[in-house]
């Protein structure tokens, strides 16, 4: 299973191609626009998201609303193209009138910078249409395909937000991915303590007249993932560390934990490590997960836990310094219409992205032509691993 996306920020769509899902899956198609809108929620948020409403428009790969086992065509229109089609337009040469809003000042944390002197671009404006965390839109759309999928095999998955800035709003125990759901959209903010809910609140609204903005942390838990996915034989068969390298794909993230990830690095092995029990009923299973439901860069059968961190969004109303590409000025960086702090559209990325890869591997390791073959092959598997 693979997938590419293509399109820019403001540019006239977003378009996807998802291939390898398998033949005969059911698509509902406003689960995924449910999905689509989510992303565009959250407290914090600036005001483009007032304009996008976005809703996915399948072309190819899907018939009556059931998947054929051929490439998927997804596209999501940029409703807000309709400001910037001069200036965005494809189809037509550049002219004094369509590069008025050239980008000349790299912002400090961002791609425009290094983007422009890898591609030689002079107007940062065609690093930054790209960089843009507007291209997640589609991996939300493709995500929501691959958490159906999932459902169909008994896997459930959800991403909340586990802290704000310095503002950790978690709780203690790690409880099940549907319950999880069913808290965070309690709030407005996807965290599970709805009594921090109001000092992040003000956080944000302070951030915002400071001109600053704001970072922090995501957990994503995938529940009743087989045990045996990924491999030890080779460093490139492990299946934490495709995980890993997924979570980094997205805009902004910074780091990327696997259970406890780097506190689980300042305890005692003995603190750590999950004992390995056993009953008839549910087969092997540890007593805790403190290791995120890995060992050896396999599933173990525990909850995946996967965390990452990211980073304040690189546009600041009170921009740092930085320096003009063509005169060499020292100036103020340039200003984009940005957000105070995106970790709430993030956590439904972050969510995404991983459920696209439990889908990846699952299709690798069995038959992932046709939905019946793989329900049954899974829960076989499932049988066996419970006879171990």
């Amino acid at each position: 299973m693979n997938f590419i996306t293509a399109g820019e920020s403001h540019g006239p769509e977003l378009t996807g191609i998802l291939e390898g899902i398998p033949a005969g899956l059911k698509l509902d198609i406003d689960a995924i626009n449910e999905q689509l809108a989510a992303r565009q929620g959250g407290y914090g948020r600036g005001n483009r998201q007032s304009i996008e409403h976005d809703v996915v428009k399948i072309t190819g790969g899907v018939r009556h609303q059931i998947t054929l086992g051929s490439p998927i065509a997804l596209t999501i229109f940029n409703r807000d193209h309709k400001h910037w089609n001069e200036i965005m337009d494809p189809n037509t040469e550049e002219t004094p009138q369509n590069t008025l809003r050239k980008v000349t000042r790299p912002r400090p944390g961002h791609a425009d910078l290094v983007g422009g002197m890898k591609y030689n671009h002079r107007d940062f404006r065609n690093v930054l249409e790209r960089s843009s965390a507007r291209e997640t839109a589609m991996r939300v759309a493709i995500g929501a395909i691959c958490k159906q999928l999932l459902s169909q095999l008994g896997i459930t998955i959800t991403g909340f937000v586990k802290q704000i800035g310095q503002v950790n709003a978690d709780i203690d125990q790690l409880i099940p991915a549907t319950k999880v759901e069913s808290k965070i959209k309690q709030n407005d903010l996807r965290v599970l303590n709805n009594d921090k809910v109001k000092t992040i609140h003000n956080l944000i609204d302070k951030t915002k007249r400071d001109g600053d903005t704001l970072g922090g942390i995501i957990k994503v838990v995938a529940d009743n993932v087989p045990a045996g996915l990924g491999s030890y034989v080779n460093w490139n068969t492990k299946f934490d560390a495709r995980l890993a390298g997924a979570v980094m794909g997205v805009n902004a993230m910074k780091g990327v934990e696997i259970g406890e990830g780097f506190k689980a690095a300042t305890e005692f092995g003995s603190h750590v490590m999950d004992p390995i029990d056993w009953n008839e009923e549910q087969g092997w299973f540890r007593d805790s997960d403190n290791l995120g439901g890995f060992e050896g860069g396999m599933t173990n059968g525990m909850p995946l836990v996967i965390q990452a961190a990211m980073k304040p969004i690189p546009t600041l109303y009170k921009p740092l310094k930085s320096v003009d590409v063509n005169t060499k000025d020292i100036r103020k960086a340039n200003i984009e219409r940005s957000d105070v702090t995106a970790i709430v559209p993030a956590s439904i990325v972050i969510e995404s992205v991983v459920a696209i890869e439990i889908a990846k591997i699952i299709t690798e390791t069995f038959d992932g032509s046709n939905m019946k073959r793989l329900t049954k092959q899974i829960k076989d598997y499932r049988a066996e691993l419970l006879k171990f």
